[in-house]
């Protein structure tokens, strides 16, 4: 009797440590760095700092995770801006692009994806405010995109985008 109440206690107890493994490769299906999605976690979006000698300055928004959810997208068209290069775009233009990311360049390479995105609130950060900074990246003067940066505001990010803090 003791024997088969073991079993079954050693049953259910691999039941839940199955199910809790499957939830947590669900995440690390879905997340890059599933330690991020954890509330709470410092997390920071970076950009810039290329070059080898003469580097380019490193601009940041650093922030704690508030939660996650996994969003199905459709990723469609980039949007036209004239057939222009991405150095002349306003920064309206390049905006719009940044905001629609991922996107194909072909109508028939279009499909839908999950893509998980962290609620983060905002902590400091570090962004360019020179003009020709407007279509460099997301980050510019004071904003994320067309979003204004305020301490302890929230905001959404593609988990793919960010980093754990150092």
């Amino acid at each position: 009797m003791q024997r088969t109440i073991r079993c079954l206690c050693l049953a259910i107890v691999s039941s839940a440590t199955q199910a809790d493994d499957t939830m947590r490769l669900d995440t690390r299906l879905t997340l890059a760095r599933p330690e991020l999605a954890t509330p709470g976690s410092c997390v920071v979006y970076r950009e810039g700092g290329a070059g080898w000698l003469l580097t380019e300055p490193v601009y940041w928004l650093k922030g704690t995770t508030v939660s996650y959810v996994i969003k199905r997208r459709e990723v469609t068209l980039c949007p036209d801006a004239g057939n222009k290069p991405i150095s002349r775009y306003t920064r309206e233009e390049f905006n719009r692009l940044a905001a629609q990311q991922p996107c194909v360049a072909r109508i028939e390479n279009s499909h839908e994806r999950d893509i998980a995105v962290l609620r983060l609130r905002i902590e400091d950060w570090e962004t360019p405010f020179e003009r020709r900074a407007a279509n460099a990246g997301r980050l510019y003067r004071g904003h994320y995109l067309d979003q204004m940066l305020t301490k302890g505001a929230e905001i959404e990010l593609d988990s793919d985008l960010l980093d754990a803090c150092s």
